[in-house]
């Protein structure tokens, strides 16, 4: 306690109420607990705040496929489909051997001047909805589509949200673009593989990750299988790019590398040599070819023949 004639408090309560006893020492307050010296607990940083996407992003992206999905389907017609490859398709519907070897003919007397992939995912769609336009286009513009959000996708990720609009909009608009994408041609599907390809290798790049690399590898196997050697020709630049921007060590992206080549030899020769296993007398002529192999094709009519100028033997048997 304190008087009018002490004017200074006492040191503390607990000093005095120490000395006490019986009920009054009960009924005193207990002390402070000390104060802690841990650091106060913050959010990590990764988890702190809402996303840094800008609400339009989506919506844009959205729009983008949306208006490309109407420019590529709108008004189809099979009149305006090539009809070499329809045909080819129709085939492959009819026979499980067609499908394979790409036959114009469900009798199996001569193939198409190039590989069969494209044909393959056309003629699976038709035996599943059934034959015709729509049935054979959808995947192909459903191809279409997955390229522009892979550019969308790969584009943002390094130079932000308003350049990845840009990107796919100017893909998605570009006349050559729309016009290969209303077509069956193997053209939309060869270019869905290759732009996932450098995706893939441009991630395997910046995480210096074994399995996209190998995926990267892949894609530009099957697009060897689309339109074989013009599925290359963006090889070197991703060769390249990882060789000297990869956050490995030299040994390290080498052994990678020969890895996914190995993975790319055999995701583009499985056809070739499948092909070869069957003897002559029991496969279809491969069109294009001048012996009816399909090593010839690659070779020649869709090898150096596209490089020098050839015209190999235009699918003639």
């Amino acid at each position: 306690m304190t008087s009018a004639t002490d004017p200074h408090p006492h040191a503390s309560v607990t000093s005095a109420t120490s000395a006490t006893s019986g009920p009054q020492a009960s009924a005193a307050e207990p002390p402070a607990p000390p104060p802690t010296t841990e650091p106060p607990t913050t959010e990590p940083p990764e988890t702190a705040g809402p996303s840094t996407a800008p609400r339009w992003s989506l919506p844009t992206l959205v729009a983008i496929l949306i208006l490309a999905a109407a420019l590529y389907s709108w008004n189809l017609s099979s009149s305006g489909l090539n009809s070499f490859y329809s045909a080819a398709v129709l085939s492959g519907t009819q026979s499980w051997k067609a499908w394979f070897f790409g036959s114009l003919d469900a009798g199996n007397f001569l193939t198409v001047d190039k590989p069969p992939f494209v044909l393959m995912v056309m003629g699976l769609s038709c035996r599943v909805l059934g034959y015709g336009t729509w049935q054979m286009m959808a995947p192909l513009i459903a191809s279409a589509l997955g390229t522009i959000w892979i550019v969308h996708a790969s584009v943002k990720r390094v130079w932000g949200h308003g350049a990845a609009a840009v990107a796919a909009l100017v893909l998605a608009l570009t006349p050559i673009t729309v016009a290969i994408n209303r077509d069956n041609n193997p053209d939309t599907l060869l270019v869905f593989l290759m732009v996932a390809g450098a995706a893939l290798a441009l991630r395997a790049t910046r995480d210096g990750r074994l399995l996209p690399l190998l995926g990267s590898a892949v894609c530009f196997g099957l697009a060897f299988n689309t339109k074989m050697l013009q599925g290359y020709i963006a090889l070197p630049a991703v060769f390249a790019v990882y060789l000297y921007a990869a956050n490995l060590g030299l040994v390290k992206r080498i052994v990678n590398l020969l890895l996914a080549g190995v993975a790319l030899a055999v995701s583009s020769f499985w056809w070739a040599a499948a092909v070869s296993l069957v003897p002559a007398s029991d496969r279809p002529y491969i069109g294009g070819s001048t012996d009816g192999t399909a090593w010839d094709l690659i070779m020649g009519y869709n090898g150096l023949g596209r490089v020098l100028g050839g015209e190999g033997n235009g699918g003639g048997g």
